[in-house]
């Protein structure tokens, strides 16, 4: 099935919404919210007001990809530079923060590269499998409240990705500010070459789940070594959000 390029709808949500979310994923909030027990995703929507799109909303994110419409959809264009990083674990992932200057173009929309942090296992699932990391790129759009992410799978493979070594070696096992990660990364290096993708309209993972995101996974997975994956999971053996309902949202496929 073939769709015009302009049937792609962006949503554009309240700024204090969007600003809140956003702020979620880069500060840990004076919430208290976890991955298990009563501060769990179960939990989420009734521990604080704010975060009852957790439990309420209808375009709720993560999902399970499957049954995806093959579209005529615009390439994603990146725009990823090399850049001085900082490093940080804030208490529910291990988060880099990027220097001004990377972003992307999507749909005619230019979305600022911000930060990007790692789930696991993966919060996206293709088929109900799920990978055993997930890296997400936030991108905010320069011109509204809108977000864009940009979603890799990570799956284990022979031996060490060198792209990610830099990360990967230096990995904060303890909660704190944010410090230089050292020499500065090609970003582009950390992108898989072949960049078709699913998209969706969907949210935050994390509380306050904000419905203000435009979801965009590639559709190749990268591999890390057994020993990278292990580094990460040593720290964060289960951040992942379960999948949650797509209800009557598109999932497009950007045909190859």
């Amino acid at each position: 099935m073939k769709l015009a390029r302009s049937i792609v709808i962006f949503a554009t949500l309240p700024l204090v919404a969007t600003l809140g979310g956003l702020l979620m994923i880069v500060f840990a909030d004076e919430t208290q919210w976890g991955y298990d027990g009563d501060q769990g995703p179960q939990r989420w929507s009734a521990l604080a007001p704010e975060y009852l799109l957790c439990g309420e909303g209808k375009a709720q994110s993560p999902i399970d990809i499957r049954d995806a419409v093959d579209v005529d959809l615009v390439a994603i264009e990146f725009h990823y530079g090399e850049t001085a990083n900082k490093i940080f674990n804030n208490g529910h992932t291990i988060q880099v923060d990027v220097d001004p200057g990377s972003h992307i173009v999507y749909n005619g929309i230019t979305y600022d590269l911000l930060q990007f942090h790692f789930h696991a296992p993966s919060e996206h699932t293709i088929d109900g499998e799920a990978a055993a990391l997930e890296i997400h790129f936030v991108h905010k759009d320069r011109n509204s409240a809108s977000l864009a992410v940009v979603g890799i799978l990570l799956s284990e493979g022979d031996g060490e990705n060198e792209s990610y070594a830099a990360v990967f070696d230096h990995l904060p096992a303890d909660v704190g500010d944010p410090a230089p990660l050292g020499e500065p990364i090609d970003l582009d290096t950390l992108l898989p070459e072949a960049q078709g993708y699913y998209t969706y309209q969907g949210s935050l993972t994390t509380p306050p789940c904000s419905e203000v995101v435009r979801w965009l996974l590639l559709d190749k997975p990268l591999e890390l070594s057994t020993e990278q994956i292990a580094a990460f999971t040593a720290i964060y053996e289960a951040n992942a959000r379960p999948v949650q309902p797509l209800g009557e949202r598109d999932l497009l496929r950007a045909s190859p």
